[in-house]
């Protein structure tokens, strides 16, 4: 019997310029209500519908700063 493996796909990173975002998801039919962001404090902010991350540029979380 063949192992069954689960398959995790990792959640979306957008790269921004700006702490206040929006999302909808991938948009059309499949998407999901526009929704806007604050970043606040921190460099980030998830997307409580789809898990998408956007992440601001330049900012501690920006993956690029940590080369």
């Amino acid at each position: 019997m063949a192992a069954e493996r689960d398959v995790f796909t990792p959640p979306e990173i957008s790269m921004v310029t700006s702490r206040k975002v929006s999302c909808n998801g991938s948009g059309g039919a499949l998407g999901h209500p526009k929704v806007w962001y604050e970043m606040g404090h921190e460099d980030f902010v998830e997307c409580k519908y789809c898990d998408r991350r956007f992440v601001l540029i330049g900012g501690k979380e920006d993956p690029a700063r940590a080369r």
